[in-house]
């Protein structure tokens, strides 16, 4: 049984908007619950469409056995924090044109996606805040990286880490839940390569 009974859209922006939600209670009773998404319209919310496509890409590459990691300002915490190369995915754009472009963009580094896989189908980062799903997107990265294509807004800075180099991230720096759980895996592999973290 479908719960939410009114949406009411909040914001316009590019990006990200705010909604109301009305919904119901287990009891019967109701009350509002706010939400953000990447959606412009209420109609394409995900708990409205039965097909619910990544609004992002996460891009998991190594480099001569390292993780290629971002070490990146973000406004919410006025700081830096490390995370993974990512970004939005544009309409019509296939998952692994956008995983090519947003790493060209943010590394200036070739990405080269591992493909005969499932483990790019989206998943939910933060579900009690917003409907935002993102596809991940593992590979290997060469070439040297560079500023030269970050936007203007972006502060970037690439770093390759070996497993010590994760550690000491987990232990001493502000990182992502997604970007933590996948360097724990790292960490507690053998394998230079993506054989055993894909599905």
């Amino acid at each position: 049984m479908k719960r939410v009974t009114e949406i009411k859209k909040q914001t316009d922006n590019r990006f990200l908007n705010m909604y109301e939600l009305t919904s119901v209670h287990r009891d019967g009773s109701t009350s509002p619950y706010f939400m953000a998404s990447r959606n412009s319209d209420p109609e394409t919310l995900k708990l409205r469409c039965e097909e619910k496509p990544a609004d992002a890409v996460m891009i998991v590459a190594l480099k001569d056995g390292k993780m290629v990691l971002e070490k990146q300002y973000r406004y919410p915490l006025d700081d830096y924090i490390y995370e993974f190369p990512a970004g939005l995915c544009e309409k019509g754009e296939d998952l692994l044109e956008t995983a090519k472009r947003e790493f060209f963009e943010e590394t200036g580094m070739t990405f080269e996606p591992v493909t005969g896989h499932n483990s790019s189908r989206p998943y939910y980062t933060s579900i009690g805040l917003s409907d935002e799903a993102i596809s991940t997107v593992y590979g290997y990265a060469s070439g040297e990286a560079t500023t030269e294509h970050q936007e203007q807004t972006e502060d970037i800075n690439v770093v390759f880490a070996d497993r010590d180099e994760c550690r000491r991230i987990l232990q001493e720096e502000h990182v992502t839940i997604m970007c933590a759980l996948i360097l724990m895996h790292y960490i507690n592999s053998e394998e230079d390569n993506f054989d055993k973290f894909l599905v």
